[in-house]
């Protein structure tokens, strides 16, 4: 068990009241920390129509094909190729499309 180094102790009538923390430990003992890594509902909804992950994000961020092919600098149909189902895409490719995206890489792995 991690135990906080850093906290500050506020009392009240004379007995501890309050414990003041790094808001980084808080995360950690909330469960939210950065290491963590959540999909949104809306993105998984999208998964469970039919989309992959790839493509649920880039739907939920509002972008089109053209435009994430835009940003990571090849064409449209590339795109298509890399949002289809069980496409086995090597992971510099996984990370410039998050890039692209603004997600972490994780995100996108199925």
């Amino acid at each position: 068990m991690r135990i906080p180094t850093e906290v500050q102790i506020l009392k009240q009538g004379g007995k501890p009241a309050f414990a003041v923390l790094p808001y980084n430990q808080y995360l950690d003992l909330i469960g939210t920390g950065e290491d963590e890594v959540y999909i949104p509902h809306e993105v998984m909804g999208l998964c469970v129509e039919g989309l992959s992950l790839i493509a649920a994000w880039r739907t939920h961020k509002g972008m089109s094909q053209t435009q994430l092919a835009e940003r990571l600098g090849i064409s449209q149909p590339a795109v298509a190729q890399i949002e289809r189902l069980g496409a086995r895409l090597q992971k510099r490719t996984v990370e410039k499309v998050a890039v692209a995206l603004g997600v972490k890489p994780e995100l996108l792995v199925e």
